[in-house]
């Protein structure tokens, strides 16, 4: 049978819009695909003809970053993730980026869309997702929730990929600012060693405004100050179920790609939780969870 209406690598595109911004999030993934704020495009995303790369404005659930190996311990199980990530033997940032999610509710300013993962191998577990963006007077809004639908307890992170836009080219000259007391150590598969170091001294420390310059960035910050970051003009902001921030500066991206954006990543734990607990929640039966952050432009 012909299909008479164009199908886009991410699916269905859902508009929404409020004043002067407008959002466009994805049938896959509940992608954040564009948000233009203030005269000027806030995200580094991706085209509507392009399959989504480097994680742009995707959701990361039941887990965000990585899994060593892609295996765990749970509920006295040895369960292994598929290795998303096999340059590094690592899962990563979850299970449902490439789906399809569906579409609840779609009014002018505000698409909620949701998404059930079922049992699978090394994700034996029952969980209803939703994904909910809107725009208003305080910028774009996004909330995600998860509820174990199982009979049994759920290992559960959550995480967002945004990649923010600097008004030029690259993220050199762009002024960051970042509260954090502390960033995670991590080996060379980029799993964390179980040592928290502070930042002060170090390439990572952005308690003073300054340009991003020459940085290379790919870390994970946590001990706030403020759940905040401000980049060029931009103001992200997250509420207490994310203890955890992964910034990155794009250098391993294709050519094309790198340092056109600085992804800043809410996240409720940290990578490879499902082995190290950090952070990680544990969703009874019938357990909700919820999360939610903001990003706007500045005046």
């Amino acid at each position: 049978m012909a299909i008479n209406r164009v199908i886009h690598p991410s699916g269905e595109q859902y508009e929404i819009f409020f004043g002067d911004q407008r959002a466009v999030v994805t049938e896959v993934g509940a992608t954040l695909r564009e948000y233009w704020a203030g005269g000027r495009s806030v995200l580094d995303g991706f085209a509507v003809s392009e399959m989504c790369s480097g994680g742009r404005g995707q959701l990361l659930m039941p887990w965000p970053n990585r899994i060593r190996d892609g295996a765990y311990e749970f509920g006295g199980r040895r369960l292994q993730l598929p290795l998303a990530e096999p340059e590094r033997r690592n899962a990563i940032h979850g299970l449902v980026r490439w789906a399809s999610w569906l579409p609840v509710e779609h009014t002018q300013d505000r698409i909620h869309l949701a998404f059930v993962v079922r049992p699978q191998p090394g994700y034996p577990f029952l969980l209803q997702l939703a994904a909910d963006y809107s725009l208003g007077p305080g910028g774009l809004r996004t909330i995600w929730s998860a509820h174990n639908f199982g009979n049994e307890p759920a290992p559960f992170g959550a995480g967002s990929h945004p990649y923010l836009r600097p008004r030029t080219d690259v993220v050199d000259g762009a002024e960051l600012w970042i509260p954090a007391r502390s960033y995670l150590e991590v080996d060379e598969r980029m799993i964390p060693t179980g040592r928290r170091l502070p930042v002060e001294g170090t390439v990572y420390d952005f308690h003073a405004a300054r340009p991003v310059g020459g940085a290379e960035l790919d870390v994970c910050l946590t001990d706030f100050d403020e759940p905040a970051i401000e980049f060029d003009g931009l103001r992200l902001t997250w509420d207490g179920s994310h203890s955890f921030l992964q910034v990155f500066s794009g250098d391993t991206l294709a050519p094309e790609r790198r340092r056109r954006g600085l992804a800043a990543e809410p996240m409720s734990c940290a990578a490879d939780a499902f082995n190290s607990g950090e952070g990680l929640a544990v969703l009874q039966p019938g357990d909700y969870r919820s999360g939610s952050w903001n990003l706007r432009a500045l005046t």
